[in-house]
């Protein structure tokens, strides 16, 4: 799962830019997990009072070419099995995501 906070372009660039960077693998889209959001987590930047709700778009996608490699932004890149996942120590919000993916909807969790 590679989690990538992107500004403008088509969403289906975002993959192929940060994951060779970080994580060693070009990546391509195959489809869509949804939208992820929590109205309880706002963001306010104490520089200008301005106040953000960020959301996530989870994609689902394939190795398309290179090796798990660690680099200055990971510590550790590696596939996992899916019973690993599962009990992975991660936060709240994270848990919820791989949820997602792994229920396996047909229709994109919008949320």
């Amino acid at each position: 799962m590679v989690l990538y906070r992107a500004g403008f372009g088509p969403v289906k660039d975002f993959s192929s830019v940060p994951t060779p960077e970080e994580t060693g693998i070009t990546c391509e889209i195959t489809g869509l997990v949804g939208t992820c959001t929590d109205p309880r987590y706002v963001i306010l930047y104490t520089s200008n009072g301005e106040a953000r709700q960020e959301f996530s778009i989870v994609l689902t996608g394939r190795a398309a070419e290179g090796e798990p490699t660690s680099g200055d932004e990971s510590r550790e890149v590696r596939r996992a099995p899916r019973e690993e996942v599962e009990t992975l120590a991660v936060d709240r919000s994270m848990r919820l995501r791989i949820g997602h993916f792994l229920a396996g909807r047909a229709v994109p969790h919008i949320g």
